[in-house]
């Protein structure tokens, strides 16, 4: 093997190396949204109809085509300027790829962190290490074979690497694990050292639903008489509580971790790290019984923190919790009397220390349900009835949870935030409030385990008598239509569209102004 020959199989393998990780670079955003677990991300890969895989699997068969193609259509050139002509091809089939890619934004797009560029590098070096590998392989096969079309084709096996990008990219994650896992501990730790040394009420927000929105509220309330840090937005795992204390310290009276939990464990890392004096458990439902396996593994988990807190606030389904240091939906506060309206709702707070009216500009009757935890957390933490009213006067929505919007007179009730059933319930409730037409476009609701069938075959059921529904993708949405016919929908009202451009494009023809339309659960890319 030439000098010559060694260094062109170096440059085209680190060109093609750097053409596939480009085409591939929705994976590496995959991978981030699943928390750079390689176990979660090999189970999305490899799930059946993963329309992923689907297009790599079209990108490998179109460059072994098309590459053994012009290798033979252009042989009697001589079998190397055939092969160099075979890269035409090649190139242009990435380049369609990338571009078509480019086109359908992701939802959650790739997060620029600096573990997400460390990881891309790791990504790269492994590609170039793999297809200069795999150039050096199979020259060196076809020169010891010394038979003329084993020469000519020799690059045509190079179209298998973009059904290898999915498994590389999790050996790269595996492989920065040994520098991501101290660093993130290291992190952690002065988080932790933060907080320990903070004078602050440190509360815990857990649940199956409703966690951010109670955070969200709790920390208007109390900042009418407490300097109050929050975890922001979803912050809700070790490393973003980590962020949020290591970016804003921890110099307030009190402050509000939001604990999320995907498996058996997680809230026990998170009280260990945050020390929670005071727990909030707003509610348990069947969401992420896929990770968990069952509702008992789930109650059992977000009963961790009621545990670990001296003084708790429960919700509903959480009254059970109570070690007789709990303040309980429904038995010590509550939101009555609710009057549902697409403006706002309007409820009776009832609290420990007396009653209140209450209105404020969040929809549905879960938003009552949440402004009324809330407010208990503050009673429970020495604020009075007036106090917890002026705060809750300054109440606005948060964004993505059944958040009211218009456009060109028509109501939009944007509830794209990942839902559970009871949300989905109470969204369609306010929904069917609006007088014009009604539509709802939804994918369906997901982490669900065993019970997805029947969790979302209730929820087509609840869509039964609505205008117009839309379902949205290929994952779920089959469950929903069949709920939907066998309680009597109209089938000449449903239908299923691919993506949610398909339906955006489809609601531009239909809706008029004074129409009503509910964007129910906007699912992650991996969906």
């Amino acid at each position: 093997m030439s000098l010559s020959t060694v260094l062109a199989i170096i440059f085209g393998g680190i060109l093609a190396g750097y053409a596939f990780v480009m085409c591939s670079m929705r994976l590496v955003a995959i991978l981030q949204q699943e928390g750079y677990a390689g176990g979660a991300f090999f189970r999305w890969y490899y799930r059946g109809r993963n329309i992923e895989r689907k297009k790599a699997s079209l990108h490998a068969v179109a460059l072994a085509l098309l590459t053994a193609l012009f290798s033979v259509c252009f042989s009697f050139l001589g079998y190397t300027t055939a092969n160099l002509i075979s890269m035409i091809p090649f190139v242009g089939v990435c380049i369609l790829y990338y571009a078509a890619e480019s086109r359908h934004a992701l939802k959650v797009p790739l997060k620029a962190t600096a573990r997400a560029i460390r990881l891309t590098v790791c990504y790269l070096i492994l590609m170039f290490a793999l297809c200069i590998g795999l150039g050096f392989a199979l020259t060196a096969i076809s020169l010891a074979a010394d038979t003329n079309w084993v020469y000519l084709l020799r690059f045509v096996p190079f179209a298998v690497v973009p059904l290898l990008c999915a498994p590389v990219l999790a050996l790269a994650g595996l492989i920065m694990k040994a520098y991501e896992v101290p660093h993130a501990k290291g992190f952690i730790r002065r988080a932790k050292a933060a907080l320990a040394a903070s004078p602050a009420v440190k509360v815990g927000i857990t649940g199956s639903f409703g966690k951010t929105s109670v955070k969200h509220f709790a920390a208007v309330i109390l900042s009418e008489k407490y300097k109050v840090i929050a975890t922001p937005a979803s912050y809700n795992t070790p490393a973003g509580i980590a962020r949020t204390v290591n970016e804003q310290g921890a110099d307030c009276e009190v402050f509000l971790a939001e604990m999320g939990a995907r498996r058996t464990g997680d809230i026990a890392e998170l009280c260990d790290m945050v020390c929670p004096s005071v727990g909030v458990v707003t509610g348990i439902c069947a969401q992420h019984v896929e990770t968990f396996g069952s509702l008992d593994a789930i109650k059992a988990e977000k009963g961790v923190l009621a545990a670990a807190a001296e003084k708790c606030v429960l919700g509903r389904s959480c009254a059970d919790m109570d070690r007789g240091n709990a303040l309980v939906m429904g038995r010590d506060f509550d939101a009555e009397d609710v009057v549902l309206s697409l403006e706002g709702t309007r409820f009776t707070l009832r609290l420990p220390e007396g009653s209140i009216s209450v209105q404020v500009p969040v929809l549905g009757r879960h938003a009552a349900e949440d402004v009324a935890l809330a407010a208990a957390l503050c009673s429970l933490l020495g604020m009075d009835l007036q106090e917890i009213a002026a705060g809750i006067a300054r109440i606005q929505p948060v964004p993505h949870r059944l958040e009211r919007k218009e456009g060109g007179g028509v109501v939009i009730l944007d509830d794209a935030y990942n839902c559970n059933a009871e949300g989905a319930k109470n969204a369609v409730e306010v929904l069917r409030l609006a007088e014009g037409k009604k539509v709802v476009v939804t994918p369906g609701i997901v982490e669900l385990g065993q019970l997805e069938e029947e969790v979302n075959g209730a929820l087509g059921a609840a869509l039964v008598g609505l205008d117009r529904v839309i379902l949205v993708g290929e994952t779920l949405v089959l469950d929903v239509r069949n709920g939907y016919l066998a309680a009597g929908g109209d089938e000449a009202n449903l239908t299923i569209v691919p993506t949610l451009q398909k339906a955006q494009e489809l609601l531009a023809a239909e809706l008029a102004a004074g129409d009503c339309v509910l964007f129910l659960n906007d699912l992650p890319d991996k969906y």
